[in-house]
């Protein structure tokens, strides 16, 4: 018994508590007192500063606790704000524009002077595919431009690229004296706002031999007779609608230099044969390429863009008998459906409130 009462006696508080140790009740201990001094705080504030004042100052204490914490948690999670003076910093590149165009020359002129001034591009290469190669006049003025425009000291390199081919497939050959990895391929009726423009460059950088593109297209399985399967191509309400996608096209899209030199020297000459035909598979057999390469889906970043010429060749009539043609044959081709569907879409959080 006397055990019994020396170890009880071990057990009692110093400050004359009911029995043994508690860690739980000393940190309860600790946080009353705490809120006692906080309470004290408060109080003594509140007279000093008065109660008008006192409201405003304390509303203004959570409000740097919200920042504090939410800056903390961003840390804790590993994101970064990405800055657009970050992604055209020249230890980080830039990218080239391949602009391709057709007997449009004063949206030509327009689309390069808007381009020119985007910080992030470092050249401008014009796919010009035309009987007559362009007037000297029109070469002078554009070049004029793009010094005028660019607001950098290392002024963007300009140069036509010049075809005697008539073909479709004159906009994905291989660019002679480029520095850039990613190539920025666009309509000469397409305009990407600058800030949108270095923000889908940002996207492609996390994944350089994805293509990234503002214009989603989808694909479904239509029938299955005989083991043969045929394929719909989806617009832009079938995407709306279904919310996936397995294609972003080449009218406003980045993809790595690999894909040109690809596209000219390594793809069949049968789908390239079957482009020049068509006129209008070219953008569908880009996607199949880089979908082969790399077995995963393109990304679609969220954003503006302006078209600023007339209606194109996907509101004449018959464009979406086409499309399915083109599509179905070039699968064909390829033997397989490299092809792969995602809903994922990538969005600036700098202009978005709701997530």
């Amino acid at each position: 018994m006397s055990t019994l009462i020396q170890i009880r006696d071990a057990g009692i508080s110093a400050d004359g508590g009911d029995g043994f140790y508690s860690p739980a009740k000393q940190k309860a201990a600790n946080r009353s007192a705490y809120n006692n001094r906080l309470l004290l705080f408060l109080r003594r504030a509140k007279q000093f500063i008065g109660a008008a004042k006192f409201k405003l100052f304390l509303a203004f204490f959570v409000l740097s606790v919200v920042v504090l914490v939410s800056s903390r948690l961003s840390s804790w999670m590993g994101w970064n704000p990405h800055h657009s003076s970050s992604v055209s910093s020249t230890s980080r590149g830039g990218y080239t524009v391949l602009l391709n165009t057709w007997k449009q020359k004063s949206l030509l002129k327009q689309t390069v002077a808007h381009y020119a001034s985007c910080r992030s591009t470092d050249a401008i290469h014009v796919v010009w595919s035309e009987n007559e190669p362009p007037s000297e006049t029109l070469k002078t003025y554009l070049n004029k431009i793009v010094i005028l425009k660019s607001r950098k000291a290392h002024k963007p390199n300009f140069r036509f690229d010049i075809n005697t081919e008539d073909t479709t497939n004159s906009r994905f050959r291989p660019l002679k004296d480029i520095r850039t990895d990613a190539i920025f391929s666009v309509d000469d009726d397409v305009i990407v706002p600058c800030s949108t423009l270095d923000f889908a460059f940002s996207v492609w950088q996390s994944a350089p031999f994805t293509m990234v593109g503002f214009v989603p297209r989808m694909h479904w399985l239509d029938k299955e007779q005989n083991n043969d399967a045929y394929y719909r191509y989806g617009g832009w309400w079938s995407v709306w609608w279904m919310g996936t996608y397995s294609m972003v096209l080449s009218k406003a899209a980045f993809f790595h230099r690999k894909y040109l030199d690809l596209y000219t020297h390594k793809m069949s000459p049968s789908i390239q044969d079957y482009v020049s035909r068509e006129r209008t598979c070219e953008d569908i057999a880009m996607s199949l390429l880089v979908a082969n390469a790399t077995g995963g889906p393109p990304i679609w970043v969220k954003g503006k863009i302006y078209e600023t010429g007339a209606s194109g060749i996907s509101s004449l009539k018959g464009h979406s008998h086409r499309r399915n043609k083109c599509l179905n044959d070039l699968i064909s081709l390829y033997g397989i459906l490299p092809l792969v569907s995602t809903n994922v879409k990538a969005v600036s959080a700098r202009n978005e409130w709701l997530w």
